[in-house]
Formats: C-alpha cells, structure tokens, sequence
C-alpha cells in the first residue's frame, strides 16, 4: 500500500495479541473483538504469530504530538504537576471565571452606573450586552472548524489575551471622558418647584457606546475558544467515564464567575467613581447622584487573564498519556445512513473548502440536532431567568432592588453549580454510556418540569398603590397619580421615590402623598404634614417621633417567599444536572473529528436560538404586566414603576413550562433516533483517527474470504 507507515507510538499497539484482523480490499481496517464463526470460514492462519512490527500498515502514525510542559527547551521538572488533565483543568477553571466575572458579572451591575455616567439609553446599554453573544455567534464555527486540528492550549491562550483586552477596553471611557460632575440635588417634596421643561439634548459621553461595544466584541472573541477548543481538549486528554466529571466541574466554575462579578461589583459601587483624582465629595450612598467606581473590577480581571496567557503557550498539543487514552476509548458515534466522513482523508479539516461538507455532515446527524435544539430551549429559560429573576422577586415579594439581586444570586449561581457538578459526577459515577446519559437528562428535566408547574404557588399579590390599585381616600381616579390632594404639588412621574405612609398605602413620591416637610437626619427618611395620607397627624417640631410616611416600600405582606426559594433552588439543580450529560452526548454522537466543530455549532445555535432571544421574550412578556409607566416631561414612556404580580408569575411560568415541554421533546426524540455503533463492532478512536471505517464482523470475515 503506498504511502502507508507503521505505528510509532506504543498506545496503538493492541492490548491483546489475540485480537484478530481481517483485511478489506479498501484501506480500512477492522478491529475484531470476537472469534470469527464457523460459517465465514477464513483462510488458514500462519502457524507462527506474526511478530509485534508486522502491524497492519493502514493504520496511520500518532497524530498525538505529547510533549513536556515549557518553552522550548525550558522544561524544568517542578512544573511537570501542570502538565496533566487535572493541571490543564485548573488552569481552564481560572480563565472561566475570570471570563464570567467579566461578562455576566461586572458588566451585568455596571450597566445602570454606564446609563448614568455616559447618558446612555437603556435600549443602547441592552446592545452592550448583545455584543458578545454576537462577536460569539460570528466566530464560533470558525474557530471550532480551525481549531480542532491545531494547538489547543496555544488557542486558549490566545482567548486569554483578548479576554483581557477586552476587559481593558471596556474601562477605558473612565480615563477619557473626564471628571464626573454632580448635578443639582432634586427635593421630591410637594411645592418644591419641581416642574422642568422639555429639552432633549444628546451629550457628546453617549459616543462611548462605542468602546463598550468594541470591549464586548473582543470578550466574544476571547470567549470562542474558551467554551469549543477548551472543553474538547479536556475530552480527549482524559477517559470516557472522567469526561464528564471534568467538563462538569469547568461548567460550575464559569457558572461561579458571575457570582464572583456580583459581589465583587458591588462592593467596588460604594467607592466613589473618581477616587482615584482624589475629589472630595459631599454625597453619599443614598443619594441619587452617587455613581460608583465600577471600572476597577475590570482591570482587575484584565491582569488576572493576561497572567494566564504563558501557563496556556507552555502546554503541549497533546498532554501526555493523550495516545493511551484515545486508544482504550471506543466510538459511540450515532450511525447516519448519509454521513460519508468517515470515507474522506487523513488531511481533512486543513482547508476552507472542507468547512461546507463538515458543517452539512453534522447537519444531517439528527441526534446531534435534537441536542442542540434541546439545550436551545433550556438557555431560553435560564438567561431569561438569570436577567429578571431580581425583579420578579423585588416585584413580587416588595424588596429593595439590591437585596433582591443579592438573594436571586444566591440561589441561583450556587443551584446552578450544584447541578452541573451533580450531574458531571453521577454519569461519570455509572460510567454512562451515551444513550445513558441522553436519558438521565431527559429524567432531570421530567422532574424540572414538574417542579416549575409548583412554582405558581409561591406567587403574591400587589399590595395597596395609590392611584393604581387604591384610591387618594375615595377620591381620584385608579391609573392617575395625581388627585385633588397633590393636584398643586408638581410633581413629576419621571421621579420615583417610593413611599410607605402610615395607612399601610404606597405612594409613588414624597411629592405625590402630598407631603411638605421631612426629617433629614432620619434613618429611612421620615415625611410629615402629608395631605394625601389618612389620619395624618400634626406635627410641629421636626424633633417628634411622630411621622406620617417614610422612604421605601411598604412591607409586604405576603410570606411565600422562603417557599418560593426553597423551590426555586431545587428547579435550578435539577435544570442543571441535565447540561453536563447533554454536552457528553453532543461530543460522543459526532464524529471525533468534529468535536469542536459540534460544540461550536451547539453555541452558535444556542445563543441565536436561546440566550439572545431569552431576555428579550421575558422582558417583553413582564413589560406586558405593567400597570404604571414612567413617562417624563416630553411625553416619552420610560422604565415600568408597577407590575401586576399575579399576571407576571403565570406568564413567566407558562413561558417556562412550554420551553420545557420542547426540551424534553427533542431530548426524548434524540434518544428514539440515536443509534449506536452495532455490538459486533468495536471502532476505537485511535481507528476513527485513522479514518477506519465501521463494518461488521461479518462483512469483515466475508470480505476476507472474498479477498483470500
């Protein structure tokens, strides 16, 4: 056979010298793991074994280039620990959450202090955020395509340095637009001449949209290799049964990452924006014009993912023990009648004209779809959830914004690690197979499924607003603020300040209860002399205890909110448990040439069907709930102030339980189509390597005896 060599590396070399082989008259090689039968009657053996070098020569070299941990010929011995999947994986671990504090931590808490400072519109800002899920879409197949074939480590050291570019470039309007100006304090008080004119005007700071968005951009670009190239090669470098083990704990640390961003951003919020120029300040936290110094956390995360940049150059294509581990590996690709990959050459996957044919040929693997189309349904759920999960609970259960964003995180960041780690543990416990663990994610998301029905009844009901679900004391209209009480206030419906009077009613201002004095020095603010309040009392010395109304919501008198975490918590773990075995399945069902490629498609997809479109539906679908808009001088509806909470919880748990019903859908689909390999064939991924194809023992043992 021309062009053919032997095997260089020991891993290829058959376990045991008993197996036997049977030649084709094409250059595929089969691997046979049981007895010929009686009825194929294959020519006679020789009577001496055939000795160790006299391998069949179809097989091609290692392309497993293993090689020491270093640069070059600096390849000190105390850094040979790194050199490991367990090494490799640490490093990953780290680079994921620094990608996640950046991108869905920092940015995400950053965002209304952006608005602020650049006078941004929200509808701008929601571009910021879609800018990675974009530069991600663009590249993802590409890279994944390209990327398969080349130096894996080097790539993700190349996501290291643009994610820390990104982070970098994303701070810059900090130290180009200037000092921050305060701007006059506003009174809400009733007669405080508040009225102000119409007069939009566009501020020359709102161009540095445009950085924000480049930054986005580069973090997308960074992000690609991270998630496709990173989590294929930590499933080539270890066993079947470990994979999924590994790629869980990777998946809890990027799930981590946010967290991190959360806590870390806020804290970063109560330093003042300008610290570092030393200006003194009379504001505090409380007021209004208060911005914080959001840019330090990513320059923070810029140096963290630049330090990453030489440990990921200093990995070998293949870490070692990679040859070993691909041998004992057998294939559990699913068999399509029309796939023709495993015909082409060796050299496929080098050229731009391969993209087509590799792209339609996963196309055309239907288990591979339903996956995606699967995971597609699930993202819907989860970063619509991850986005206004703070508000449905701040809505739903009365709290503050921050405290609510504090405890919709912890419950969600931490369910969501739990049950990817779960689920990455028990598959690799029972060392599942990929039928197996196609079903354990279809159980999971069976018990998910009845887990969000449960969640309706954790939902509350508005309590008492005036001038939207209660009147000014009989009078007035339901759905107008103003009433004959503050009909001479001027107040303005742009500004709200919400206030808790001593009827048990909210107001939406201080200027709308109609009050005119208040204590200043008072911890919440305390209001008196309030016309629209009932059984208001006379005050005379702003000294008294007494008061009529004081700053912020009224409590709440709903108790479901325990209930509705304690639940919550448990619907995440479970959603969660099913993401690792799903990714096993999508890298065991293709080709094992195509493992980057498939998860390259499987993101692509899963963001331009899932996690772009998700936030969009739910913010739709709670703007759809709203009872009172912000609608400001020049007659432009802003920001929603008031939802209807029981339409809010039965619309998002319908839009939930449908995306769920499809997702079990397709997963159940995907386990009727799946295929495996037949029993009687062995393939293993050193052979898929080596572009063998898959035939049964009994056409092998036929074909032999055509060919003898």
């Amino acid at each position: 056979m021309k062009g053919a060599r032997g095997i260089d590396n020991p891993a290829f070399v058959p376990s045991s010298p008993d197996t036997p082989r049977r030649s084709s008259a094409s250059p595929s090689q089969v691997e046979v793991s049981h007895a010929p039968t009686e009825d194929a009657q294959p020519p006679k053996p020789p009577e001496p074994p055939p000795p160790p070098p006299a391998e069949p020569e179809s097989l091609a070299p290692s392309q497993f280039k293993e090689g020491p941990f270093g640069w070059g010929r600096f390849t000190p011995r105390s850094l040979r620990p790194c050199n490991t999947p367990a090494g490799f994986l640490l490093h990953y671990c780290v680079l994921a959450v620094t990608q996640g504090i950046v991108v869905n931590g920092l940015v995400n808490i950053s965002i209304s202090t952006i608005e602020k400072r650049y006078e941004i519109k929200s509808s701008l800002t929601g571009l910021i955020s879609s800018s990675y899920d974009i530069s991600f879409c663009l590249l993802s197949l590409f890279v994944s395509f390209y990327g398969e074939g080349g130096h894996k480590p080097r790539w993700l050291a190349f996501a290291s340095f643009m994610i820390g570019l990104g982070a970098l470039v994303f701070s810059l309007p900090q130290f180009f637009s200037g000092q921050y100006q305060l701007g006059s304090i506003f009174e809400g008080t009733c007669l405080a001449r508040n009225s102000t004119s119409c007069a939009p005007s566009r501020s020359l700071l709102s161009n540095y949209l445009y950085v924000f968005i480049l930054g986005q951009l580069l973090l997308g670009v960074g992000g690609t290799p991270l998630y496709t190239l990173g989590t294929a090669f930590i499933d080539e470098s270890v066993p079947t049964h470990k994979a999924s083990l590994y790629i869980g704990i990777g998946y809890s640390m990027s799930l981590l990452g946010p967290a991190i961003g959360y806590v870390l951003g806020g804290q970063l919020l109560n330093i003042y924006i300008d610290f570092a120029i030393g200006q003194s300040i009379d504001v505090t936290k409380d007021d209004p014009r208060w911005l914080g110094a959001w840019w330090i956390g990513f320059l923070v995360s810029w140096l963290f993912a630049w330090s990453l940049i030489i440990p990921f150059s200093c990995f070998p294509k293949h870490l070692p023990g990679t040859a070993k581990v691909q041998a004992e590996k057998t294939s559990q690709t699913h068999q399509c009648k029309r796939s023709s990959l495993s015909r082409v050459d060796q050299n496929f996957g080098q050229n731009i004209k391969d993209f087509p044919v590799a792209l339609k040929n996963l196309m055309r693997n239907t288990v591979f779809i339903c996956l995606i189309l699967s995971t597609s349904s699930e993202a819907l759920i989860t970063t619509g959830f991850a986005t206004f999960l703070p508000k449905f609970i701040e809505n739903q259960f009365g709290l503050t914004s921050s405290f609510a964003a504090t405890i919709g995180g912890a419950v969600l960041i931490p369910g969501a690690a739990l049950g990817q780690i779960l689920g990455g543990a028990i598959v690799s416990r029972y060392k599942m197979t990929c039928k197996y663990a196609m079903k354990f994610a279809l159980v999971t998301s069976g018990v998910a499924l009845v887990l969000t029905f449960l969640l309706i009844c954790a939902k509350c009901e508005n309590e008492p607003f005036a001038g939207v679900s209660e009147s000014y004391n009989g009078t007035g209209d339901l759905g107008n603020l103003t009433a004959p009480c503050n009909a001479n206030c001027n107040c303005l419906r742009s500004y709200y300040y919400p206030l808790c009077g001593r009827d048990g009613v909210q107001y939406f201002s201080p200027c709308f209860a109609g009050c005119l004095n208040y204590v200043s020095n008072s911890k919440p603010k305390r209001y008196y002399n309030c016309s629209c309040i009932e059984k208001k009392a006379e005050i005379t010395s702003t000294e008294s205890v007494s008061f009529e109304a004081k700053a912020g919501k009224c409590e709440t008198h709903c108790t479901n909110l325990p209930v509705f975490l304690g639940m919550f918590f448990v619907t995440v773990i479970f959603t969660f448990m099913a993401g690792t075995p799903i990714t096993v399945s999508i890298l065991r069902c293709v080709d094992q040439r195509q493992r980057s490629l498939a998860l390259g498609t499987q993101f692509m997809l899963l963001r331009l069907l899932g996690t772009i479109p998700g936030p969009i539906i739910f913010g739709a679908t709670i703007d759809s709930t709203c009872t009172l808009w912000d609608i400001n001088e020049c007659g432009i509806k802003g920001a929603c102030w008031v939802y209807d909470n029981i339409k809010m919880a039965h619309m998002l748990v319908a839009i939930s339980v449908t995306c769920k019903i499809i997702t079990i859908f397709f997963n159940g689909l995907a386990v009727f189509l799946y295929k495996p390999p037949p029993p009687g064939t062995e393939v293993s991924f050193q052979n898929q390597n080596a572009d063998v194809t898959a035939v049964s023992i009994e056409q092998a043992l036929n074909k032999g005896v055509n060919d003898g």
